[in-house]
């Protein structure tokens, strides 16, 4: 009540009484319309599982699971957001992002979270900009409702394969794999299991766009439980664009029980060896050095496999066959050795360190991730409130956060995805 009167007393002395007499403001509402809002945190970007950029260049994107697009034109030191307003639809969870090698200016998008965990958002199809992001178009497949991954042919931006989970909530025919040769104004499914089956994770040789792996996955969530594995399950792999599937996980060395979600890699500097991880009762990570022919499993340590429905992926080095990432929960794992032993790379144990990683990006070249030496810069989007990292190993680590940390309000406390985090 003090704090009332005295603005009522400010506003009697300030305004003259003719024009009080007029107006049907009251001089609080007159002296709080002349108050702006302000952001004073938490500075939080949540989670994000999509990132990409422009090879040998300083710009990166990443996508938020309920935040857009954000573009980085200064190795990540300050973000943009370039979707609010300008996607011709309705959906801000970003699930995929891929951009094309042929033309930097294209970037495609994929709405809806894949990683489908009980508090995730459905998403209306693909977008897609021939200008950087400066504008968007509606790219097709709106009733897909989650797109997973997006993967262009270096040769041809207006070709592109998506990976669609469909409504992962009930069984529906919008699942599988789908591709364009015409910049998304229209679309043919390649690759379609069943209705309880979608696809989760793509992987193009580079050296040959017409060879695709995809990553099949049975699975539906209710609001109590969630579905994961099942017949519907598997690895397959073109080598003519999409026009014939092989069925990979029927090869030798592939893990026998029953299929969860699964990863896959080629090594871009060598397309005949890839890497896949495998959620299954004898799963693991498995490595084929003859383009899938032949399996054989190089690691069964559960650190990989953790919370399996979430993660379950790999990348590899764009140079180094032997050299390829896990995220996980607890941080980034690596191994130089072909995919045998794995070290934890980069954790939350470390000030400067990750956690709850979702996806990788290598400067150096346009297929994800690279080893952070001699420079070069690669950007890991997390789920702990940094949303996107970026580091580069000169001298000790060090690291870019896109949130902002010189506000002079004291404490404000907030708790998300398990960190609790207190600035002060």
């Amino acid at each position: 009540m003090k704090r009332l009167a005295f603005f009522a007393l400010i506003a009697a002395i300030v305004v003259p009484t003719g024009l009080r007499a007029a107006s049907t403001t009251t001089p609080v509402e007159s002296l709080i319309s002349k108050l702006q809002w302000r952001s004073i945190g938490p500075y939080i970007g949540g989670r994000s599982v999509a990132v990409a950029g422009v090879p040998g260049k300083d710009i990166f994107y990443f996508g938020g699971v309920e935040g857009g697009i954000w573009k980085s034109t200064n190795y990540g030191t300050s973000w943009v957001n370039i979707s609010d307003g300008k996607l011709p639809g309705i959906a801000d969870p970003i699930g995929a992002l891929a951009v094309a090698d042929s033309n930097h200016k294209v970037i495609w998008a994929g709405t809806g979270e894949a990683d489908i965990r009980g508090d995730f958002d459905t998403g209306d199809g693909v977008y897609r900009s021939t200008d950087g992001g400066e504008t968007w178009k509606y790219a097709g497949l709106r009733d897909t409702h989650m797109i997973a991954k997006i993967v262009v042919d270096p040769r041809d931006a207006n070709t592109a394969y998506a990976a669609s989970m469909g409504h992962v909530f009930k069984p529906n025919s919008m699942r599988g794999i789908f591709k364009t040769t015409d910049g998304g104004k229209t679309w043919r499914k390649v690759l379609y299991v069943d209705d309880k089956t979608g696809g989760v994770d793509l992987s193009m040789d580079p050296k040959h766009p017409a060879t695709v792996y995809a990553a099949m996955w049975q699975a539906q969530r209710v609001p109590w439980n969630l579905t994961s594995g099942g017949p519907g399950s598997g690895l397959y792999k073109t080598t003519d664009g999409g026009a014939h599937w092989a069925n990979l996980s029927k090869h030798p060395g592939f893990p026998s029980t029953t299929l969860g979600k699964i990863g896959v890699a080629l090594a871009p500097s060598d397309p005949k060896i890839v890497y896949t991880i495998v959620q299954a009762r004898d799963g693991g990570v498995f490595r084929s050095n003859d383009g899938g022919a032949t399996w054989r499993r190089v690691n069964a340590e559960m650190k990989l496999r953790q919370r399996g429905f979430y993660y379950t992926a790999l990348t590899v080095d764009p140079r180094n066959p032997q050299v390829a990432y896990a995220p996980q929960v607890d941080g980034v794992y690596k191994t130089t050795d072909g995919g045998h032993a794995w070290s934890l790379q980069f954790t939350n144990k470390d000030p400067k360190g990750f956690f709850d990683c979702m996806a990788f990006w290598d400067i150096d070249h346009g297929i994800a991730v690279g080893d952070p030496v001699d420079g070069r810069f690669v950007v890991i989007t997390t789920n702990d409130g940094g949303s996107v990292r970026q580091f580069r190993r000169v001298r000790p680590p060090y690291l870019f956060h896109d949130r902002q940390e010189n506000s002079p309000l004291p404490a404000v406390q907030g708790f998300l995805a398990g960190r609790l985090r207190v600035r002060a």
